[in-house]
């Protein structure tokens, strides 16, 4: 950045808000150029400014688990529509999920969906690539096209070639490559052998048939060929405190996630409640999971919230357990969950910007995102602490058109959603065009 660049008047400044610093919060301006931050401090000569008055500055949430459906399940999502409700929930950036139809698994199809969001994506976004026991040789290339969010393994829950079940196969793809990458660690053979846990019509029978011991087989599994392959993994929605615990004692080689929903909802109240509405994989579990996984986040395991956005029609949940599809929207309401629970005081603004933001930037080696510094770029999920909400369905935004928290009242509000110093979102009004670009990587091309 040039000296000159640094002394001409910014574009837009954010005035008088609480700016979440590396350095802490601090009430200060924030000032942007060419969708750059150019510094903190005071910049009366702005061409624009936008009072922040009583709000808090975050940097921009990136949710690094979304499934927006497209190519081939538009019925349920697309990148739009997905996008859409990132940015109305105060997402700046997404990473995208490579289980549509066809699998994101091959370099045409990582390029297909790359052209697809230009310029309708409202968010910015990398995708991730599938790993299959055929394209496994390729993966050390393919991880390195620019957009990518690196290489995704499915141990279980998935169908067709995106199932990568077996050792021998899961060293294959973890011998190819040098990016993070992403897992879904459920034991398919485990899972195979209890299906007759699954009560017809009873979907509270979905956490026992896909049990415990489904998730940590899986995980210490892949955690044990991870190791063997030096190769960092990322283990995806860890949903049981054993996992937490033995993640924890293989820092070196593994980060992981949790979801909101899995520290929102207990399965003993969500099933009577929500039944399909509810199911997702791996399962929402009892209340005493729910307190294990935020012992862990007191912790400090978990580097990082996904939202494992998973949207199916409501016709789709309609059908009887277990013809009923897994998965619930979360991309929209990923923050003001997250909000609600700082307010309860079960973590604190810090630590959620650390999960939403920083957390990513680290892991997965995100470039110019994830801080408040100049230099970086101008990502701001801008909140209202002391405001609150009703989630109502004519506020989201996802095709399938429901939440499970349809009804809640939360403490805490989004207010507006700025990438790359555009003003994508303000008080629940989308701007006129989407902006979104692809994420820049280290160890992408």
């Amino acid at each position: 950045m040039t000296h000159a660049f640094l002394h001409d008047a910014p574009e837009l400044v954010l005035a008088n808000g609480t700016v979440h610093t590396p350095n802490g919060p601090m009430r200060t301006d924030v000032a942007v150029r060419e969708g750059k931050i150019i510094g903190l401090g005071s910049f009366p000569d702005a061409a624009r400014r936008i009072d922040c008055t009583g709000l808090d500055i975050l940097p921009g949430v990136i949710d690094s688990q979304v499934h927006f459906r497209e190519p081939g399940l538009e019925h349920k999502e697309d990148l739009e529509t997905g996008s859409r409700a990132a940015v109305m929930g105060g997402v700046t950036a997404v990473f995208e999920m490579p289980n549509t139809n066809p699998n994101t698994d091959s370099f045409m199809r990582v390029h297909d969906k790359l052209e697809r969001a230009h310029h309708r994506m409202w968010c910015d976004h990398a995708f991730y690539v599938g790993a299959t026991s055929d394209n496994a040789e390729h993966l050390a290339e393919m991880e390195r096209i620019p957009g990518t969010a690196g290489v995704k393994i499915f141990m279980g829950a998935s169908t067709g070639s995106l199932l990568v079940a077996e050792d021998e196969a899961l060293a294959r793809v973890l011998a190819n490559g040098v990016r993070r990458v992403a897992i879904h660690a459920e034991d398919e053979a485990r899972m195979n052998a209890r299906k007759d846990f699954r009560i017809e019509g009873d979907p509270s029978s979905h956490p026992v048939w896909r049990d415990d011991e489904s998730a940590m087989l899986a995980t210490t599994r892949i955690l044990r060929l991870a190791r063997a392959a030096r190769r960092p993994i990322h283990i995806l929605h860890v949903t049981t405190p054993q996992e937490l615990a033995v993640i924890s004692q293989h820092r070196d080689i593994a980060t992981c996630e949790v979801t909101p929903q899995h520290l929102t909802l207990a399965a003993e109240d969500a099933y009577p409640r929500l039944g399909t509405y509810a199911q997702m994989n791996p399962p929402i579990r009892s209340a005493a999971h729910v307190a294990g996984l935020w012992h862990w986040v007191g912790q400090g395991v978990p580097d990082v919230l996904g939202s494992d956005h998973a949207p199916h029609t409501i016709e789709e949940k309609a059908k009887p357990y277990p013809a009923s599809p897994s998965g619930m929207p979360g991309v929209q309401t990923l923050l003001p969950l997250m909000l609600d629970h700082v307010a309860a005081g079960r973590l604190t603004l810090a630590r959620l910007i650390d999960l939403t933001s920083a957390g990513v930037q680290r892991i997965f080696g995100l470039q110019s995102k994830g801080r408040i510094a100049a230099g970086y770029d101008a990502d701001f999920s801008i909140v209202d602490l002391k405001g609150s909400f009703t989630i109502t369905e004519d506020w989201l935004e996802s095709r399938c058109g429901w939440s499970p928290y349809t009804g809640m009242t939360l403490s805490g509000r989004v207010i507006g959603t700025i990438i790359r110093g555009h003003q994508v979102m303000w008080e629940g009004q989308l701007a006129n065009v989407a902006v979104g670009e692809p994420l820049k990587f280290a160890g992408a091309l």
